[in-house]
């Protein structure tokens, strides 16, 4: 089952990559509202405001291998979350992370890509529970807006992303570029983060800052114990 974790973890990462100190609102209009600050303070504001927003919505998609993930993820104040993941090759799951614990419930495919059809046939419309590693909770926005790589930026022309009008920050290193989009109107939110020439290439949004969002843990008739597959049952 370390198939289901390393896709999780693949979505922390890929916002993880993105990612810095008060969260203030901006003036409408022409108006630059980061006139006159480096691109690593941007950067800085961003991290904050978006942290500080509590909830959020991520969307993505990321290549490995030469296949394409698609991650769809709504993430609590608490660090709790919950949303799917999947490719055509190997199918696709939800996941759902909820206090100490990670749910996972893949479709036929999926599993069958993770263990087999014997898996595939005992899990169908099952979802498998694990404990999280650490004391942290799996999306826990401190990690996922973590502002220690966000140095030696350099900001670009401005662009638009979903018509809103954003500052546009990029990080070159060695072969691999990523670039930011943070919002200029409102708060300063992280709005894009689009990572060019590494090993996991891939594009992320982010929205729906500060709105509430619910995760409950699957019904234990639903759950399956780990220790029950192990033994065949």
């Amino acid at each position: 089952m370390a198939a289901n974790r390393k896709l999780l973890a693949v979505a922390v990462v890929c916002a993880a990559a993105v990612i810095g100190v008060t969260g203030c609102s901006s003036d409408s209009g022409d108006k630059d509202p980061f006139d006159g600050m480096s691109a690593d303070k941007i950067a800085e504001k961003a991290s904050k405001a978006s942290k500080d927003a509590g909830s959020f919505t991520m969307k993505g998609q990321m290549k490995q291998n030469g296949e394409t993930s698609n991650i769809e993820f709504v993430v609590a104040e608490s660090g709790d979350c919950k949303g799917t993941m999947g490719s055509a090759k190997k199918g696709k799951a939800e996941f759902l992370s909820s206090g100490k614990f990670t749910y996972s419930k893949g479709d036929d495919k999926f599993w069958e890509a993770s263990g087999g059809g014997a898996t595939a046939e005992l899990l169908k419309g099952r979802w498998v529970k694990r404990p999280n590693k650490g004391s942290k909770a799996v999306c826990n926005p401190d990690d996922m807006f973590s502002n220690k790589n966000l140095k030696k930026l350099k900001r670009e022309d401005d662009a638009e992303v979903g018509g809103a009008k954003a500052a546009v920050l990029t990080r070159k290193k060695g072969g691999e570029t990523t670039t930011f989009y943070v919002a200029m109107e409102g708060k300063p939110y992280f709005l894009k983060v689009v990572n060019k020439g590494s090993d996991g290439p891939g594009t992320v949004t982010f929205s729906d800052y500060g709105k509430p969002v619910d995760v409950k843990a699957p019904p234990a008739s639903e759950v399956v114990d780990p220790e029950k597959l192990a033994a065949g049952s």
